[in-house]
């Protein structure tokens, strides 16, 4: 298997890709320690912001790392047949309290998908819930594809 071609991908193909999908995964780092878990975001394509619905409980490693204002990445990638596709987004992530949100934000994280309550040990009542935003500093994609046949 050889890369036959890598391009890197436009504004507009990115905003169609990340339209299109719906999970990616998070990666926060706060000096040499990393933490990455699998989300889902709803994506604003004319202001090129994420939104997403975050689940911890109050002692959870997650929440420790969302308290000390970490650098973020979220990773959003697939594949399909011969074709490679991923984006980048990395910058920081802003909280939004509930009584904040603008009706064009509670649009875009209507389009998050809901967490599913059921795969949580704890109770609902044991969760946090908190909105997050996430404003690109950088956003890059690429596309590759390879050859099979080799």
């Amino acid at each position: 298997m050889a890369i036959d071609q890598e391009t890197e991908m436009s504004d507009a193909e990115i905003d169609d890709f990340l339209g299109q999908h719906e999970t990616g995964v998070l990666s926060l780092a706060r000096t040499d320690d990393p933490y990455a878990i699998p989300i889902s975001y709803g994506y604003d394509g004319d202001e090129r912001e994420f939104y997403m619905r975050l689940v911890s409980t109050p002692e959870s490693e997650k929440r420790q790392f969302l308290e000390s204002s970490p650098g973020a990445r979220l990773v959003v990638y697939d594949e399909v047949e011969s074709t490679y596709r991923s984006v980048i987004a990395t910058g920081s992530l802003e909280n939004i309290p509930p009584a904040e949100l603008t009706p064009e934000q509670i649009t875009q994280y209507g389009d998050a998908k809901r967490p599913l309550f059921e795969i949580w040990a704890q109770g609902k009542k044991d969760l946090d819930i908190e909105l997050y935003r996430l404003e690109p500093e950088s956003l890059s994609g690429r596309r590759t594809d390879v050859d099979r046949e080799e």
